[in-house]
Protein backbone atom coordinates (compact mmCIF):
# COMPACT_ATOMS: atom_id res chain seq x y z
CA UNK A 1 0.00 0.00 0.00
CA UNK A 2 2.84 2.39 0.83
CA UNK A 3 4.33 1.86 -2.66
CA UNK A 4 1.00 2.52 -4.36
CA UNK A 5 0.40 5.66 -2.30
CA UNK A 6 3.87 6.97 -3.09
CA UNK A 7 3.46 6.24 -6.80
CA UNK A 8 0.07 7.93 -6.91
CA UNK A 9 1.42 11.08 -5.27
CA UNK A 10 4.42 11.17 -7.58
CA UNK A 11 2.94 10.01 -10.86
CA UNK A 12 -0.71 11.08 -10.99
CA UNK A 13 0.03 14.73 -11.69
CA UNK A 14 2.71 13.92 -14.25
CA UNK A 15 0.43 11.60 -16.23
CA UNK A 16 -2.58 13.92 -16.08
CA UNK A 17 -0.45 16.86 -17.23
CA UNK A 18 1.06 14.96 -20.14
CA UNK A 19 -2.25 13.50 -21.34
CA UNK A 20 -3.89 16.92 -21.04
CA UNK A 21 -1.16 18.48 -23.15
CA UNK A 22 -1.60 15.78 -25.81
CA UNK A 23 -5.38 15.48 -25.87
CA UNK A 24 -6.26 19.08 -24.98
CA UNK A 25 -7.42 20.85 -21.82
CA UNK A 26 -11.05 20.16 -22.74
CA UNK A 27 -10.21 16.48 -22.14
CA UNK A 28 -8.91 17.06 -18.59
CA UNK A 29 -11.70 14.93 -17.10
CA UNK A 30 -10.76 12.12 -19.48
CA UNK A 31 -7.12 12.36 -18.39
CA UNK A 32 -8.07 12.18 -14.71
CA UNK A 33 -10.41 9.24 -15.28
CA UNK A 34 -7.89 7.17 -17.20
CA UNK A 35 -5.22 7.84 -14.58
CA UNK A 36 -7.58 6.49 -11.92
CA UNK A 37 -8.27 3.49 -14.16
CA UNK A 38 -4.56 2.93 -14.64
CA UNK A 39 -3.92 2.86 -10.89
CA UNK A 40 -6.84 0.50 -10.31
CA UNK A 41 -5.45 -1.73 -13.07
CA UNK A 42 -2.00 -1.59 -11.46
CA UNK A 43 -3.38 -2.75 -8.10
CA UNK A 44 -4.96 -5.76 -9.81
CA UNK A 45 -2.10 -6.72 -12.11
CA UNK A 46 0.84 -6.06 -9.81
CA UNK A 47 -0.68 -8.14 -7.05
CA UNK A 48 -0.17 -11.25 -9.19
CA UNK A 49 2.68 -10.30 -11.54
CA UNK A 50 4.71 -8.10 -9.23
CA UNK A 51 5.68 -4.48 -9.67
CA UNK A 52 7.30 -3.87 -13.11
CA UNK A 53 10.87 -2.66 -13.42
CA UNK A 54 9.64 0.75 -14.55
CA UNK A 55 6.24 1.33 -12.86
CA UNK A 56 6.11 4.96 -14.02
CA UNK A 57 6.36 3.96 -17.69
CA UNK A 58 3.81 1.16 -17.15
CA UNK A 59 1.30 3.59 -15.65
CA UNK A 60 1.86 6.18 -18.39
CA UNK A 61 1.42 3.61 -21.17
CA UNK A 62 -1.68 2.12 -19.56
CA UNK A 63 -3.30 5.53 -19.12
CA UNK A 64 -2.41 6.63 -22.66
CA UNK A 65 -3.82 3.46 -24.25
CA UNK A 66 -6.98 3.71 -22.16
CA UNK A 67 -7.49 7.32 -23.30
CA UNK A 68 -7.06 6.33 -26.94
CA UNK A 69 -9.59 3.50 -26.57
CA UNK A 70 -12.19 5.84 -25.06
CA UNK A 71 -11.70 8.48 -27.73
CA UNK A 72 -12.11 5.91 -30.49
CA UNK A 73 -15.17 4.34 -28.87
CA UNK A 74 -16.88 7.68 -28.33
CA UNK A 75 -16.09 8.73 -31.90
CA UNK A 76 -14.29 11.86 -30.71
CA UNK A 77 -11.08 11.05 -32.50
CA UNK A 78 -11.79 13.78 -35.03
CA UNK A 79 -11.08 16.44 -32.39
CA UNK A 80 -7.49 15.24 -32.20
CA UNK A 81 -5.18 16.71 -34.83
CA UNK A 82 -4.32 14.35 -37.71
CA UNK A 83 -0.62 14.88 -36.98
CA UNK A 84 -1.14 13.58 -33.45
CA UNK A 85 -2.99 10.55 -34.81
CA UNK A 86 0.01 9.68 -36.94
CA UNK A 87 2.38 10.21 -34.05
CA UNK A 88 0.48 7.98 -31.67
CA UNK A 89 -0.46 5.23 -34.10
CA UNK A 90 2.30 5.37 -36.68
CA UNK A 91 5.45 3.28 -36.90
CA UNK A 92 9.00 3.73 -38.09
CA UNK A 93 9.67 7.42 -38.64
CA UNK A 94 7.04 8.33 -36.06
CA UNK A 95 8.94 6.65 -33.21
CA UNK A 96 11.26 9.56 -32.30
CA UNK A 97 8.40 12.10 -32.07
CA UNK A 98 6.47 9.67 -29.83
CA UNK A 99 9.48 9.42 -27.55
CA UNK A 100 9.60 13.19 -27.41
CA UNK A 101 5.91 13.35 -26.44
CA UNK A 102 6.53 11.12 -23.43
CA UNK A 103 10.17 11.97 -22.72
CA UNK A 104 11.45 13.14 -19.32
CA UNK A 105 11.96 16.72 -20.47
CA UNK A 106 8.48 16.93 -22.00
CA UNK A 107 6.85 15.55 -18.86
CA UNK A 108 8.83 17.98 -16.69
CA UNK A 109 7.62 20.87 -18.85
CA UNK A 110 4.06 19.53 -18.71
CA UNK A 111 4.07 19.68 -14.90
CA UNK A 112 5.14 23.31 -14.93
CA UNK A 113 2.57 24.20 -17.59
CA UNK A 114 -0.18 22.45 -15.65
CA UNK A 115 0.80 24.26 -12.43
CA UNK A 116 0.35 27.60 -14.14
CA UNK A 117 -2.77 26.50 -16.02
CA UNK A 118 -4.41 25.75 -12.68
CA UNK A 119 -3.73 29.36 -11.65
CA UNK A 120 -6.09 30.83 -14.25
CA UNK A 121 -6.72 34.58 -13.64
CA UNK A 122 -10.49 34.05 -13.73
CA UNK A 123 -10.27 31.78 -10.70
CA UNK A 124 -10.22 32.95 -7.08
CA UNK A 125 -6.89 32.26 -5.42
CA UNK A 126 -8.36 29.56 -3.17
CA UNK A 127 -9.65 27.71 -6.22
CA UNK A 128 -6.26 27.91 -7.93
CA UNK A 129 -4.52 26.40 -4.94
CA UNK A 130 -7.15 23.67 -4.64
CA UNK A 131 -6.70 22.74 -8.31
CA UNK A 132 -2.93 22.43 -7.99
CA UNK A 133 -3.27 20.27 -4.90
CA UNK A 134 -5.96 18.11 -6.50
CA UNK A 135 -4.65 17.66 -10.05
CA UNK A 136 -0.87 17.81 -9.63
CA UNK A 137 -0.36 16.54 -6.11
CA UNK A 138 -3.03 13.88 -5.81
CA UNK A 139 -4.86 15.45 -2.86
CA UNK A 140 -8.34 14.12 -2.21
CA UNK A 141 -11.19 16.56 -1.68
CA UNK A 142 -11.21 15.66 2.02
CA UNK A 143 -7.51 16.41 2.39
CA UNK A 144 -7.89 19.78 0.69
CA UNK A 145 -10.87 20.56 2.92
CA UNK A 146 -8.68 19.85 5.95
CA UNK A 147 -5.87 22.03 4.61
CA UNK A 148 -8.29 24.93 4.06
CA UNK A 149 -10.29 24.19 7.23
CA UNK A 150 -13.38 23.97 5.04
CA UNK A 151 -16.18 21.49 4.40
CA UNK A 152 -15.95 18.62 1.93
CA UNK A 153 -18.93 19.88 -0.10
CA UNK A 154 -17.56 23.42 -0.32
CA UNK A 155 -14.19 22.24 -1.66
CA UNK A 156 -15.86 19.80 -4.06
CA UNK A 157 -17.95 22.62 -5.53
CA UNK A 158 -14.92 24.89 -5.71
CA UNK A 159 -12.89 22.31 -7.64
CA UNK A 160 -15.78 21.50 -10.00
CA UNK A 161 -16.28 25.17 -10.86
CA UNK A 162 -12.54 25.68 -11.30
CA UNK A 163 -12.27 22.77 -13.70
CA UNK A 164 -15.04 24.24 -15.85
CA UNK A 165 -13.05 27.47 -16.14
CA UNK A 166 -9.87 25.54 -16.90
CA UNK A 167 -11.65 23.58 -19.62
CA UNK A 168 -12.35 26.80 -21.54
CA UNK A 169 -8.67 26.95 -22.49
CA UNK A 170 -7.60 25.12 -25.62
CA UNK A 171 -4.03 24.37 -24.51
CA UNK A 172 -1.94 24.33 -21.36
CA UNK A 173 -0.34 27.58 -20.20
CA UNK A 174 2.67 28.81 -22.14
CA UNK A 175 5.47 29.07 -19.56
CA UNK A 176 7.51 31.20 -21.98
CA UNK A 177 5.08 34.13 -21.65
CA UNK A 178 6.94 36.29 -19.12
CA UNK A 179 4.16 38.69 -18.07
CA UNK A 180 1.56 35.96 -17.58
CA UNK A 181 4.12 33.77 -15.80
CA UNK A 182 4.91 36.48 -13.24
CA UNK A 183 1.22 37.24 -12.67
CA UNK A 184 0.43 33.64 -11.81
CA UNK A 185 3.61 32.83 -9.85
CA UNK A 186 2.35 33.96 -6.38
CA UNK A 187 -0.60 31.54 -6.54
CA UNK A 188 1.77 28.72 -7.48
CA UNK A 189 3.97 29.63 -4.50
CA UNK A 190 0.98 29.48 -2.15
CA UNK A 191 -0.08 26.06 -3.44
CA UNK A 192 3.38 24.60 -2.93
CA UNK A 193 3.61 26.18 0.51
CA UNK A 194 0.30 24.59 1.53
CA UNK A 195 1.36 21.24 0.11
CA UNK A 196 4.58 21.23 2.13
CA UNK A 197 2.82 22.27 5.32
CA UNK A 198 0.14 19.62 4.90
CA UNK A 199 2.97 17.09 4.92
CA UNK A 200 5.01 18.75 7.66
CA UNK A 201 2.14 19.08 10.10
CA UNK A 202 -1.23 18.87 8.46
CA UNK A 203 -4.74 18.03 9.48
CA UNK A 204 -4.76 14.45 8.24
CA UNK A 205 -6.96 12.11 10.26
CA UNK A 206 -4.26 9.43 10.08
CA UNK A 207 -0.94 11.08 10.83
CA UNK A 208 0.48 14.50 11.57
CA UNK A 209 3.64 14.06 9.50
CA UNK A 210 3.72 12.88 5.87
CA UNK A 211 7.24 13.27 4.53
CA UNK A 212 6.24 12.23 1.00
CA UNK A 213 4.09 15.35 0.64
CA UNK A 214 7.02 17.50 1.74
CA UNK A 215 9.18 15.83 -0.90
CA UNK A 216 6.53 16.46 -3.56
CA UNK A 217 6.39 20.15 -2.66
CA UNK A 218 10.17 20.39 -2.82
CA UNK A 219 10.21 18.59 -6.17
CA UNK A 220 7.65 20.98 -7.69
CA UNK A 221 9.48 23.99 -6.23
CA UNK A 222 12.67 22.70 -7.85
CA UNK A 223 10.82 22.81 -11.19
CA UNK A 224 10.28 26.54 -10.65
CA UNK A 225 13.94 27.07 -9.80
CA UNK A 226 14.93 25.25 -13.00
CA UNK A 227 12.95 27.75 -15.08
CA UNK A 228 14.51 31.14 -15.76
CA UNK A 229 11.26 33.00 -15.04
CA UNK A 230 10.58 31.03 -11.88
CA UNK A 231 14.01 31.65 -10.36
CA UNK A 232 12.87 34.65 -8.30
CA UNK A 233 13.82 35.80 -4.77
CA UNK A 234 10.45 34.59 -3.48
CA UNK A 235 10.98 31.13 -5.01
CA UNK A 236 14.45 30.94 -3.46
CA UNK A 237 13.01 31.96 -0.09
CA UNK A 238 10.24 29.37 -0.32
CA UNK A 239 12.76 26.67 -1.25
CA UNK A 240 14.99 27.75 1.65
CA UNK A 241 12.08 27.49 4.09
CA UNK A 242 11.29 23.98 2.86
CA UNK A 243 14.93 22.91 3.25
CA UNK A 244 15.14 24.17 6.83
CA UNK A 245 11.88 22.50 7.83
CA UNK A 246 12.61 19.27 5.94
CA UNK A 247 15.98 19.06 7.71
CA UNK A 248 14.09 18.63 10.99
CA UNK A 249 11.72 15.92 9.75
CA UNK A 250 13.83 12.99 11.06
CA UNK A 251 13.44 14.29 14.63
CA UNK A 252 9.79 15.37 14.53
CA UNK A 253 8.61 11.86 15.42
CA UNK A 254 10.35 9.60 17.94
CA UNK A 255 10.96 5.86 17.66
CA UNK A 256 7.54 5.13 19.16
CA UNK A 257 5.78 7.29 16.58
CA UNK A 258 5.09 10.21 18.92
CA UNK A 259 5.33 13.87 17.98
CA UNK A 260 8.32 15.71 19.42
CA UNK A 261 8.22 19.42 20.15
CA UNK A 262 11.06 21.63 18.99
CA UNK A 263 12.54 21.51 22.50
CA UNK A 264 12.52 17.72 22.70
CA UNK A 265 14.00 17.03 19.26
CA UNK A 266 17.38 15.35 18.89
CA UNK A 267 19.23 18.00 16.92
CA UNK A 268 21.96 15.56 15.95
CA UNK A 269 19.37 14.01 13.62
CA UNK A 270 18.82 17.24 11.72
CA UNK A 271 19.97 16.98 8.11
CA UNK A 272 22.97 19.30 7.91
CA UNK A 273 23.15 19.01 4.13
CA UNK A 274 19.61 20.37 3.80
CA UNK A 275 20.39 23.13 6.30
CA UNK A 276 23.44 24.16 4.26
CA UNK A 277 21.33 24.13 1.09
CA UNK A 278 18.74 26.24 2.85
CA UNK A 279 21.38 28.80 3.84
CA UNK A 280 22.55 29.06 0.22
CA UNK A 281 18.99 29.51 -1.01
CA UNK A 282 18.30 32.12 1.65
CA UNK A 283 21.33 34.10 0.51
CA UNK A 284 20.07 33.91 -3.08
CA UNK A 285 16.66 35.14 -1.92
CA UNK A 286 18.16 38.31 -0.42
CA UNK A 287 18.41 40.07 -3.78
CA UNK A 288 16.16 42.64 -5.38
CA UNK A 289 13.60 44.81 -3.59
CA UNK A 290 10.93 42.22 -2.78
CA UNK A 291 10.32 41.04 0.77
CA UNK A 292 7.74 38.29 1.19
CA UNK A 293 6.42 36.20 4.03
CA UNK A 294 8.56 33.36 2.72
CA UNK A 295 11.69 35.45 3.34
CA UNK A 296 10.66 36.09 6.93
CA UNK A 297 9.60 32.53 7.69
CA UNK A 298 12.82 31.23 6.14
CA UNK A 299 14.84 33.67 8.26
CA UNK A 300 13.05 32.43 11.39
CA UNK A 301 13.66 28.83 10.39
CA UNK A 302 17.35 29.58 9.75
CA UNK A 303 17.76 30.84 13.32
CA UNK A 304 16.31 27.59 14.64
CA UNK A 305 18.47 25.55 12.29
CA UNK A 306 21.59 27.41 13.38
CA UNK A 307 20.98 27.09 17.12
CA UNK A 308 23.08 24.30 18.62
CA UNK A 309 20.69 24.07 21.59
CA UNK A 310 17.10 25.19 22.07
CA UNK A 311 18.29 27.33 24.97
CA UNK A 312 20.69 29.30 22.76
CA UNK A 313 18.02 30.27 20.20
CA UNK A 314 17.90 34.02 19.56
CA UNK A 315 14.25 34.53 20.50
CA UNK A 316 14.55 38.30 20.41
CA UNK A 317 15.38 38.27 16.70
CA UNK A 318 12.60 35.74 16.08
CA UNK A 319 10.06 38.04 17.76
CA UNK A 320 11.31 40.93 15.61
CA UNK A 321 10.91 38.88 12.45
CA UNK A 322 7.38 37.90 13.49
CA UNK A 323 6.60 41.59 14.03
CA UNK A 324 7.52 42.26 10.42
CA UNK A 325 5.65 39.19 9.21
CA UNK A 326 2.49 40.45 10.92
CA UNK A 327 2.75 43.77 9.08
CA UNK A 328 2.70 42.13 5.65
CA UNK A 329 0.58 39.11 6.52
CA UNK A 330 -1.64 39.63 9.58
CA UNK A 331 -2.95 36.28 10.78
CA UNK A 332 -4.08 34.90 14.15
CA UNK A 333 -1.79 31.88 13.74
CA UNK A 334 1.22 34.10 13.00
CA UNK A 335 0.25 36.14 16.06
CA UNK A 336 0.04 32.96 18.14
CA UNK A 337 3.50 31.88 17.06
CA UNK A 338 4.81 35.34 17.87
CA UNK A 339 3.22 35.21 21.33
CA UNK A 340 4.93 31.90 22.06
CA UNK A 341 8.24 33.35 20.90
CA UNK A 342 7.65 36.28 23.27
CA UNK A 343 7.06 33.75 26.07
CA UNK A 344 10.40 32.13 25.31
CA UNK A 345 12.10 35.51 25.32
CA UNK A 346 10.33 37.27 28.22
CA UNK A 347 8.60 34.55 30.23
CA UNK A 348 5.27 32.66 30.16
CA UNK A 349 3.19 35.42 31.74
CA UNK A 350 4.13 37.79 28.90
CA UNK A 351 3.27 35.08 26.41
CA UNK A 352 -0.20 34.66 27.89
CA UNK A 353 -0.72 38.42 27.73
CA UNK A 354 0.20 38.45 24.05
CA UNK A 355 -2.13 35.54 23.28
CA UNK A 356 -5.02 37.41 24.91
CA UNK A 357 -4.28 40.40 22.67
CA UNK A 358 -4.62 38.39 19.44
CA UNK A 359 -7.37 39.81 17.25
CA UNK A 360 -9.92 37.50 15.62
CA UNK A 361 -9.13 34.70 18.07
CA UNK A 362 -12.42 33.08 17.10
CA UNK A 363 -10.62 31.74 14.02
CA UNK A 364 -8.42 29.69 16.37
CA UNK A 365 -11.38 28.07 18.15
CA UNK A 366 -11.04 24.76 16.26
CA UNK A 367 -7.24 24.78 16.25
CA UNK A 368 -5.91 22.37 18.92
CA UNK A 369 -2.56 24.05 19.46
CA UNK A 370 -4.14 27.35 20.45
CA UNK A 371 -5.45 25.74 23.63
CA UNK A 372 -2.26 23.67 23.87
CA UNK A 373 -0.12 26.82 23.82
CA UNK A 374 -2.17 28.31 26.65
CA UNK A 375 -1.83 25.03 28.53
CA UNK A 376 1.95 25.00 28.18
CA UNK A 377 2.32 28.58 29.38
CA UNK A 378 -0.10 28.13 32.30
CA UNK A 379 1.82 25.01 33.32
CA UNK A 380 5.08 26.94 33.30
CA UNK A 381 3.42 29.55 35.53
CA UNK A 382 2.62 26.78 38.01
CA UNK A 383 -1.15 26.79 37.39
CA UNK A 384 -1.56 23.08 36.70
CA UNK A 385 -5.34 22.85 37.02
CA UNK A 386 -5.82 25.65 34.50
CA UNK A 387 -3.21 24.10 32.23
CA UNK A 388 -4.93 20.72 32.38
CA UNK A 389 -8.24 22.23 31.30
CA UNK A 390 -6.58 23.88 28.31
CA UNK A 391 -4.91 20.61 27.34
CA UNK A 392 -8.23 18.78 27.60
CA UNK A 393 -9.79 21.37 25.30
CA UNK A 394 -6.96 20.82 22.84
CA UNK A 395 -7.31 17.05 23.14
CA UNK A 396 -10.99 17.27 22.15
CA UNK A 397 -9.86 19.02 18.94
CA UNK A 398 -6.97 16.67 18.09
CA UNK A 399 -7.03 15.69 14.42
CA UNK A 400 -5.07 12.45 14.40
CA UNK A 401 -3.55 9.82 16.74
CA UNK A 402 -0.19 11.61 16.87
CA UNK A 403 -1.76 14.81 18.16
CA UNK A 404 -3.94 12.90 20.62
CA UNK A 405 -0.97 11.06 22.13
CA UNK A 406 1.02 14.28 22.34
CA UNK A 407 -1.80 16.08 24.17
CA UNK A 408 -2.63 13.10 26.39
CA UNK A 409 0.97 13.20 27.63
CA UNK A 410 0.56 16.89 28.40
CA UNK A 411 -2.62 16.21 30.40
CA UNK A 412 -0.76 13.52 32.31
CA UNK A 413 2.16 15.83 33.01
CA UNK A 414 -0.22 18.32 34.62
CA UNK A 415 -1.51 15.56 36.90
CA UNK A 416 1.87 13.96 37.64
CA UNK A 417 3.99 17.10 37.77
CA UNK A 418 6.42 16.39 34.90
CA UNK A 419 7.96 19.44 33.27
CA UNK A 420 7.08 20.67 29.81
CA UNK A 421 8.03 23.27 27.26
CA UNK A 422 5.93 25.37 24.93
CA UNK A 423 5.46 23.60 21.57
CA UNK A 424 6.23 26.79 19.60
CA UNK A 425 5.47 26.86 15.88
CA UNK A 426 6.86 23.36 15.27
CA UNK A 427 3.36 22.20 16.20
CA UNK A 428 1.53 24.98 14.42
CA UNK A 429 0.04 24.92 10.95
CA UNK A 430 1.47 27.89 9.11
CA UNK A 431 -0.67 30.30 7.17
CA UNK A 432 0.37 30.94 3.57
CA UNK A 433 2.12 34.32 3.43
CA UNK A 434 1.25 36.81 0.75
CA UNK A 435 3.83 38.55 -1.36
CA UNK A 436 4.28 42.26 -0.87
CA UNK A 437 6.83 44.86 -1.84
CA UNK A 438 8.10 46.26 1.43
CA UNK A 439 11.28 48.03 2.54
CA UNK A 440 13.92 45.34 2.60
CA UNK A 441 15.00 44.16 6.05
CA UNK A 442 18.25 42.35 6.78
CA UNK A 443 18.01 38.58 7.06
CA UNK A 444 20.11 36.89 9.69
CA UNK A 445 21.62 33.53 10.40
CA UNK A 446 23.51 32.03 13.29
CA UNK A 447 27.18 31.10 12.83
CA UNK A 448 29.91 29.81 15.09
CA UNK A 449 32.46 32.41 16.13
CA UNK A 450 36.23 31.81 16.42
CA UNK A 451 35.82 30.84 20.08
CA UNK A 452 32.89 28.54 19.44
CA UNK A 453 30.34 31.18 20.42
CA UNK A 454 27.00 31.42 18.60
CA UNK A 455 26.85 34.74 16.72
CA UNK A 456 24.29 36.54 14.55
CA UNK A 457 25.40 37.37 11.03
CA UNK A 458 23.51 39.55 8.57
CA UNK A 459 23.09 37.87 5.21
CA UNK A 460 24.35 40.27 2.52
CA UNK A 461 21.90 41.55 -0.10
Amino acid sequence: MELEDHLFRREAGRIVATLTRIFGVHNLALAEDVVQDAFCRALQVWRFRGVPDNPSAWLMATAKNRALDILRRERTWSVIAPELTRLLEGEGAAAPPVQELFGANAIKDDLLRMMFSCCHPRLPEEARVALVLHILCGFSVSEIASAFVSSHSAIEKRITRAKKVLATSTTLFDVAAAAEFSARLPAVHRALYLLFNEGYHGASAETAVRAELCREAMRLTALLLDHSLGRTPATHALAALMCFDAARLPSRVDAAGNLCSLFDQDRSQWDQKLIAEGMQLLELSATGSELTGYHLEAAIASIHAGALLAETTDWGTIVSLYDTLLTIHPSPIVALNRAIAVAQNEGPERGIEEIKLIGDRVRLAAYPFYSAALGELEFRCGRRETAREHFREALALARNPMERRFLERRVGECEWGDGGQAPYSELAVKTPPESGRQPKLPLVRQVRGPNGDTLQEVIPS
